[in-house]
C-alpha cells in the first residue's frame, strides 16, 4: 500500500490542503476518521465527493484488482464554497459529483479516465481552481482557535466577534458540522500528533491533547475511530487538513 500527499498549485493554498494518491491492493480495507475536511476522489472509476464524516468508515478495496485512488483535499472551511451548495449536504456520505456539478461533472469523469495518474491530479486541481472559491475567513479561524487545549466554543465565539449561534451556521455550511464536531476531531489530531514518536503515557498524552481525563479521551477515540487508544495509536499518522 502507498499514500502520497503532494502540495497543491499555489493558487489553491488558501482552500486546499493537499492533492494525494493511494495505491491499494485487492481486498484492503482502509479506516478513514473524521478529519474536518471534504475530499473529491476519483474512486475505481467514479467521481465523488466525500463529505466531512463524524465517525469512522472502514473500506474495503476491489478484490480482484489493485484499487489505485487520487483525490483533492480541501480545507475545513471551503467546502462550501467550493462545491457551491452547504456542506451539510454531503455530510457522512458519498455523493457522485455530477450530483453536485451537473454542468462539469460527467465531462471531468470522462477526462480523468483517459489521463494518467498525474494527469488526474492536474485536472481535479485545475477544475477547482476553476471554481475561484474562497475560504470562509470566519470559519477558518475558528478551527484555529478550536484546536487549542482548553477552548471553548463561547470564547471562540467571543474572540471573534459573533454568536455561538451564528459561529454554528457559517461552521455547518462551510465544513458540514458544527463548532462542537470540529473541535473534537481537532483534538483528536491533536492527540495523533502527541502520540508520533511519543515515550509518555496514555494519561500525559490525554493532558496534553485537552481532554479532561485518560478516560474522556479513550471514549472520544472509541467513537471517531471505532478503535481503542492504543490500537488506534499503534500506527495513526497525521494527514493534511
Amino acid at each position: 500500500m502507498t499514500y502520497r500527499e503532494l502540495a497543491p498549485p499555489t493558487g489553491l493554498l488558501p482552500v486546499v490542503a493537499c492533492l494525494w494518491e493511494h495505491d491499494l491492493p485487492p481486498g484492503y480495507e482502509q479506516r478513514i476518521i473524521p478529519d474536518g475536511c471534504v475530499d473529491l476522489v476519483r474512486l475505481e472509476g467514479e467521481l465523488v465527493v466525500v463529505g466531512a464524516d463524524t465517525g469512522p468508515v472502514v473500506a474495503r478495496s476491489h478484490d480482484t484488482a489493485a484499487s489505485p485512488t487520487s483525490g483533492i483535499r480541501l480545507r475545513p472551511g471551503a467546502a462550501g464554497a467550493v462545491l457551491g451548495i452547504p456542506a451539510s449536504e454531503v455530510r457522512d456520505l458519498r455523493v457522485p459529483l455530477a450530483d453536485v456539478w451537473p454542468d462539469v461533472g460527467p465531462a471531468l469523469a470522462d477526462a480523468l479516465s483517459a489521463a494518467d495518474p498525474s494527469g488526474r491530479l492536474d485536472l481535479l486541481a485545475r477544475t477547482v481552481l476553476r471554481r475561484r472559491a474562497e475560504r470562509d475567513g470566519l470559519v477558518a479561524a475558528a478551527a484555529r482557535r478550536l484546536g487549542a487545549p482548553g477552548s471553548r466554543i463561547s470564547g471562540v465565539a467571543e474572540d471573534l466577534g459573533v454568536s455561538e449561534r451564528h459561529l454554528h451556521r457559517r461552521t455547518v455550511d462551510a465544513v458540514g458540522y458544527g463548532p462542537k464536531m470540529l473541535g473534537r476531531v481537532a483534538r483528536l489530531r491533536r492527540l495523533i500528533g502527541l502520540s508520533v514518536g511519543a515515550s509518555s503515557s496514555l494519561a500525559e498524552r490525554a493532558t496534553a491533547a485537552g481532554y479532561a481525563s485518560q478516560a474522556h479521551m479513550s471514549d472520544e477515540v472509541r467513537r471517531l475511530t471505532g478503535l481503542t487508544p492504543v490500537r488506534f495509536l499503534e500506527d495513526a499518522a497525521l494527514t493534511a487538513a
